[in-house]
């Protein structure tokens, strides 16, 4: 599985950016997806996670009720709808596939495939 993200760029405090991750490959359905981010100097720290039949989605404490992950296994993209958005949300977001256990989701090591990442900055 080959996976490309997309849409990031600037935004101010309290708007909103639409991240895209696109896979290729037949079997990208059978994955777990998740988003993570990594801002300079820090480590690569969970966001969301969404299972094969999207009806379990995870996120983390800091992004619930502002972001939502959702995916389109016809057209092989997980989207990662961001609203609400904080300075401290500024970081590089990278995807990732793979087949987690519910311990693991929030794990880098949950994922064998990841994608090249893309840059959110949000300015106060």
């Amino acid at each position: 599985v080959q996976l490309q993200a997309s849409g990031g760029g600037l935004a101010q405090a309290g708007g909103s950016l639409r991240l895209s991750c696109a896979a290729s490959g037949r079997t990208f359905s059978t994955y777990t997806v998740g988003w993570f981010r990594q801002a300079p100097g820090q480590e690569r720290e969970f966001v969301a996670a969404v299972r094969i039949d999207s009806r379990h989605t995870y996120y983390d404490d800091s992004v619930k009720g502002r972001f939502t992950i959702s995916r389109d296994n016809a057209k092989n993209t997980v989207n990662l709808q961001m609203n609400s958005l904080k300075p401290e949300d500024t970081a590089v977001y990278y995807c990732g596939a793979g087949r987690p256990i519910l311990s693991s989701i929030s794990r880098p090591s949950g994922y064998a495939y990841w994608g090249q990442g893309t840059l959110v900055t949000v300015s106060s």
